[in-house]
């Protein structure tokens, strides 16, 4: 490749509601924390090693009968959202977060495998807070 030697119209998304391939034998509830697995596909968001948080689900999917990249997700990438937790402090407002599961986070002590889901901005209760998604 070279460089550009004249102007590019470059498409331009605004990026805060993407689209992703479902993994196979899946299914992503609306509202629910989602993340690529391994091989790139959206699923519930899980401790599991190789996930990355991709967002939060704006629809229901049910990809329980299909096959990777069967259906897909619309994902909300940007924003700030109540989730459950697992056993937060006032303390920890501004640490990083980490999924439990699809609904639940926790501070770094709790999960095996540090899959970052957020950074806590407001403390709600031991068990309920809202986490910035953004990253």
């Amino acid at each position: 490749m070279a460089a550009l030697t004249k102007d590019r119209a470059t498409p331009y998304r605004e990026g805060i509601e993407v689209a992703y391939s479902v993994a196979a034998a899946v299914k992503i509830y609306a509202g629910s924390l989602v993340c690529a697995n391994a091989n790139g596909f959206a699923a519930p968001a899980a401790d599991t090693s190789g996930y990355r948080l991709v967002g939060v689900a704006l629809e229901q999917v049910d990809n329980t009968g299909g096959a990777n990249g069967a259906k897909s997700v619309r994902v909300r990438r940007h924003g700030i959202f109540e989730f459950d937790a697992t056993s937060i402090t006032q303390a920890m407002v501004g640490d990083p977060m980490y999924a439990v599961d699809d609904h639940t986070f926790d501070d770094a002590a709790g999960p095996t495998n540090d899959i970052k889901v957020g950074v806590l901005v407001k403390y709600g209760s031991a068990t309920k807070g809202w986490i910035d998604i953004a990253r």
